[in-house]
């Protein structure tokens, strides 16, 4: 079995890497795509983990096939395109260390998954399945995801969503927010940051935005604070966690090493993830918040990812931010 079962982009990004002799930006290859980082830190902390997606015949795409390999991810679910060529996507950092993206996928390769492509077999073999937005974008993938995520909801697989808001990659708002809310009867586990949450909502007070995510037939609702921490809702209430203190270098991959932590402690339960109450989920997302202030203080998706021994010293370790 798997723990975690993700399906979308695998894509290469363009990092921040120094400058050259003439004051020229250096950009540094690195393996990302948010469902793939996910499951890259599902795998450093130890769980199991397969992908489905589609990269390029070509070589950005032969490499990423063997990102996931050595990482121990299975790849029998990612195919490869001659249509289209692998997705790029060139990271931008502020003086805090904060990304934005320019991506070049007009049409990138990880759009070209179609329903034919899915490997069914994979999914039913997944304990949590797991997508993200970005393949919602466009067609053959957004039937594609739908599909693999109607497959794994009958088939009783816990089902988490993260719907990343990229404004470049949609035709405008309207069209991003239809996207993004198709995803959303699917998910037990709905993941968002601060400003999706308002995005999809209207709201900004964490309370009442939370409240219209959550419905009868979803577990949990995370709202991601950057260093201002977690906010969840559940059944049972409502908690919020704090970050950690480290030094912030690149929050490329923050929000993915925080939801890959939570997810590999869910599937590693022992116990239903509704029955844990307010308290259970807190411990939960404490620890996924140590993976992802640990992952911030690195360069790098894929690469910042944080191995279980680094997650627990950050525990015990590693004071937590106090935000007023």
């Amino acid at each position: 079995m798997f723990d975690v079962v993700a399906l979308g982009e695998i894509l290469i990004d363009f990092t921040p890497a120094g400058t050259s002799p003439n004051g020229n930006v250096l950009f540094e290859r690195n393996p990302g795509g948010a469902p793939a980082n996910v499951l890259a830190a599902v795998r450093r902390l130890g769980g199991a983990a397969a992908f489905l997606g589609m990269v390029g015949e070509d070589a950005f795409g032969a490499y990423l096939r063997t990102v996931l390999e050595d990482l121990g991810i299975d790849a029998r679910g990612l195919c490869a395109t001659k249509k289209a060529d692998t997705t790029l996507a060139f990271v931008h950092l502020d003086a805090k260390g904060d990304r934005s993206f320019s991506f070049y996928r007009r049409p990138g390769a990880d759009t070209q998954l179609a329903v034919q492509n899915l490997d069914k077999s994979v999914i039913d073999e997944g304990r949590i399945f797991h997508f993200g937005s970005l393949s919602l974008t466009a067609e053959p993938s957004r039937s594609a995801t739908l599909a693999a995520a109607a497959q794994a909801r009958s088939k009783g697989l816990l089902v988490s969503y993260d719907p990343n808001w990229r404004p470049p990659l949609w035709q405008n708002d309207g069209a991003a927010k239809v996207g993004m809310q198709s995803g959303l009867p699917f998910a037990d586990i709905l993941k968002v940051s601060e400003t999706e949450m308002e995005f999809l909502t209207g709201e900004t007070d964490l309370e009442a935005g939370s409240a219209k995510l959550f419905d009868a037939d979803r577990t949990l609702v995370l709202v991601t604070l950057g260093p201002k921490g977690c906010f969840f809702r559940t059944a049972q209430g409502t908690g919020r966690v704090a970050a950690y203190d480290t030094a912030v270098v690149d929050t490329t991959g923050a929000g993915d090493a925080f939801l890959g932590a939570f997810l590999y402690r869910v599937a590693k339960l022992d116990a239903r993830l509704e029955d844990l109450g307010t308290d259970g989920i807190a411990e939960l997302a404490d620890f996924a918040s140590a993976a992802g202030s640990l992952c911030a203080s690195r360069r790098g998706a894929i690469p910042g990812m944080p191995h279980l021994a680094d997650v627990e010293r950050c525990r015990r370790e590693i004071p937590k931010l106090i935000v007023a």
